[in-house]
């Protein structure tokens, strides 16, 4: 039996105030469902929610749910969502063909990603990493030819600077 799996994602708040504000939304998302495969994530000012579930209709009707619930609360609290920080991402396997899900902010339709940061990794919707390769890869190849090109220049206290200005960031 397959398991349908999407993380539903959006910037609320700065760090601090997300913090002390929103730590209540953890107990009104799983309420909202009939099952228990929904969790939430709080993390420095974003928002995730991952829901699972083997019957696609539930697993859209779910979805939806539990982004009206969260709108509610996010009005209620005096809070608005960034839409354009908002999306979702249906995870699949790869001979599995995406889904089309509907879910609508202010008339305006949430946008399916096939990759999302999450905790500072890029994940994709089939899990193979070639995207978060691809990013690492690029930091990487900056900070290198950044070093490579002031080292000459500067002490090695410095060209560490560099490096984690670069590739840590």
């Amino acid at each position: 039996m397959e398991h349908n799996i999407g993380i539903l994602q959006g910037s609320v708040l700065g760090p601090l105030l997300f913090l002390i504000y929103i730590n209540d939304l953890q107990s009104v998302i799983p309420c909202t469902l009939s099952n228990d495969n929904s969790s939430i994530i709080l993390f420095a000012g974003d928002t995730s929610v991952i829901i699972s579930d083997s019957c696609f209709l539930n697993f859209e009707r779910n979805l939806n749910i539990v982004f009206k619930t969260m709108k509610k609360w996010f009005n209620s609290n005096l809070l608005s969502l960034n839409f354009d920080k908002t999306y979702y991402m249906q995870f699949i396997t790869k001979n599995k063909s995406l889904n089309k899900i509907n879910i609508e902010h202010e008339n305006k339709m949430i946008i399916q990603t096939n990759f999302i940061k999450f905790l500072g990794v890029t994940v994709d919707n089939t899990l193979s990493w070639k995207q978060n390769i691809a990013t690492v890869t690029s930091k990487l190849n900056k900070a290198c030819y950044i070093i490579r090109r002031s080292s000459l220049y500067l002490s090695q206290v410095a060209l560490k600077m560099v490096y984690f200005a670069f590739f840590i960031q």
